[in-house]
């Protein structure tokens, strides 16, 4: 009988993600992904004023916040066929903007970095050394000898108490380990300062959400009135905050998070041939120039790319109901047609049947069903969205900015195109639309500004549609590119409340197990991809191809305990 490696939970991921591989000697021939939470917002929602579902599907993930809010306003607006001014338009690319560069900093140093940088091997480091390889790579300033030297002292007291604390029960010392000691210094200082830096640069957040994890939406607009000249809306002062954020997020993106990726991949070039698996790659398209009705003005392309092929994007339709479905005859729902069948979101039942193991369990039965997550598909194919995704499709629509920095990453690290095609890919695509954003950002920026001058100070659309006057019964889809990839809500609305509400989140696409025909989901396949592991109780490489989707399966699933409706306690002393 061949060996399964469990790993449960994977750590550094929002939510509950148990991974089973199953060996083939030192290599995985097959694994399986298996959500163990389960998500009732849907539920909730039904019976609800649409115009307040924004605030629940928020709720959601703790993370993914804003961009399921943005998800589910426009999916009303749709349902609804309702517009918005162009300056809400502005203000949402900039949050939107924000979240993903605040997501992707947050996920390389804190939820990533630990699977490529051995942050006891820093102890080892030259401060002198570590300032000159960092001097080498950009102009931050934060790279002197006494720097480095004040950065190992307080590592080196971490260790001595044996505190470790958010750096504990790793795989330190691991073969897989390549960096250099001065390498190890500096990542895992720059850990430290992005800690500080993202707390400063959510703040784009507040000032146009009101708050932040959760800021405030509107269906038909933003919530922040723009008056220059009062203290309780967004005047010069806030632009001038805001544009403040930008440049922060800007230079960090550019002096620090691009500079140690590239640094960080020189060493683990091997892993650009490992860790793709599907090669089916699938984006909703976002970050409009004009409205979000108009996909050729999208900054991030909409379209499918199959089987690597970069010249042909393949259209899609997310109110075709014959394009993304969902299946569930490997997951622990079922369907009023039976388990086999696969529905369009807009007739998308949410039916919990658990027929699993009682826990603790061994092994998942992955022949019968085994994950919360369901299994979406388009035409009927398994897809990857996310970095690479939007990455790809960039690319392959010749967005010239996109060419030139691939272009000149893959030189700097003497790898073909072919490497994209990775879980190094993934992760330096990461990186790469961080410092496009950034860029993106700017101009957007800039344009909100001009309308501002030029007198156009409108955030909302003021035909206030009283439920009288809708239809009696309307759909709508709402999408976007979230950080982690394609994010859809779908709404119906009957007699002015909720009918059905389905959400498929990135997670679900990448995270989802096997459908009726056995195909696996991204994650199976990835780690079905080229994975030879140096010792199974220390699976550094699960976690290595795992965290470069940067998993959220809290947004996929919720949890519950059927018994007690508690899963912990916590007391507080």
């Amino acid at each position: 009988m061949s060996e399964r490696i469990v790993v449960d939970p994977i750590t550094r991921i929002e939510g509950h993600l148990r991974i089973e591989a199953e060996m083939d000697g030192g290599r995985i021939a097959q694994a399986y992904s298996s959500g163990t939470m389960v998500r009732g917002i849907e539920i909730i929602l039904r019976g609800r004023d649409p115009r307040d579902a924004w605030a629940f599907a928020q709720r959601i993930c703790g993370v993914c916040t804003l961009v399921h809010g943005v998800a589910s306003v426009r999916a009303v607006e749709d349902a609804l066929n309702y517009s918005i001014p162009k300056n809400a338009e502005l203000i949402r690319n900039l949050m939107i903007g924000a979240q993903f560069i605040h997501d992707h900093v947050m996920h390389f140093y804190h939820l990533h970095a630990l699977d490529w940088v051995d942050v006891v091997s820093a102890l080892e480091a030259d401060p002198k050394k570590t300032s000159e390889l960092a001097q080498s790579l950009s102009s931050w300033p934060k790279s002197s000898p006494g720097y480095f030297s004040d950065m190992k002292k307080k590592l080196k007291g971490f260790v001595e108490s044996g505190q470790l604390g958010i750096f504990a029960n790793a795989y330190w010392g691991h073969p897989a380990y390549k960096l250099p000691p001065e390498a190890n210094l500096m990542a895992v200082s720059h850990y430290l300062e992005a800690l500080a830096w993202q707390r400063d640069v959510v703040k784009l957040h507040t000032i146009f959400g009101g708050r932040n994890p959760h800021p405030n939406f509107l269906v038909g607009g933003v919530a922040s009135p723009i008056d220059l000249n009062s203290d309780s809306a967004i005047n010069s002062k806030r632009l001038s905050q805001v544009q403040e954020v930008i440049h922060q997020m800007k230079t960090f993106v550019e002096q620090v998070y691009l500079p140690d990726t590239l640094a960080i991949a020189g060493f683990y070039k091997d892993w650009g041939g490992r860790g793709e698996g599907l090669g089916n790659f699938l984006c909703y398209g976002d970050l409009p120039s004009q409205t979000i009705n108009d996909p050729d003005s999208f900054l991030f392309p909409r379209g499918v790319i199959l089987d690597r092929d970069l010249s042909k994007i393949h259209e899609v339709d997310l109110d075709d109901e014959k394009q993304i479905q969902e299946y569930v005859s490997r997951s622990w729902y079922d369907y009023e047609d039976g388990k086999q069948a696969g529905l369009h979101p807009y007739a998308g039942e949410t039916k919990l049947n658990y027929t699993g193991p009682k826990p603790p369990y061994d092994h998942l039965d992955v022949e019968q069903s085994y994950s919360w997550l369901k299994s979406p598909r388009w035409k009927g194919k398994s897809m990857e969205v996310g970095p690479l995704a939007r990455v790809l499709m960039l690319y392959a629509t010749g967005h010239e900015p996109t060419r030139e920095l691939a272009g000149k990453v893959l030189k700097d690290l003497d790898v073909p195109i072919d490497a994209l095609f990775s879980t190094l890919g993934r992760t330096a695509a990461r990186t790469l639309e961080s410092k496009l954003l950034a860029d993106a950002m700017q101009g957007w920026y800039d344009d909100l500004v001009t309308n501002i001058k030029a007198g156009d100070t409108r955030t909302f659309n003021e035909t206030l549609w009283e439920p009288s006057s809708w239809p009696s019964r309307c759909q709508g889809a709402g999408f976007m590119e979230a950080p982690r990839g394609a994010l859809g809500h779908w709404i119906v609305i009957k007699d002015q409340k909720i009918d059905n509400y389905q959400a498929v989140v990135p997670s679900t696409w990448n995270a989802g197990p096997r459908d009726p025909s056995g195909v696996p989901g991204a994650y199976e396949a990835a780690l079905q991809d080229n994975h030879e592991m140096h010792d199974p109780k220390q699976p550094v490489e699960i976690l290595r191809t795992i965290h470069s989707f940067d998993p959220c399966i809290a947004c996929a699933v919720h949890l519950t305990d059927p018994d007690s409706g508690e899963k912990i306690e916590v007391k507080v002393r």
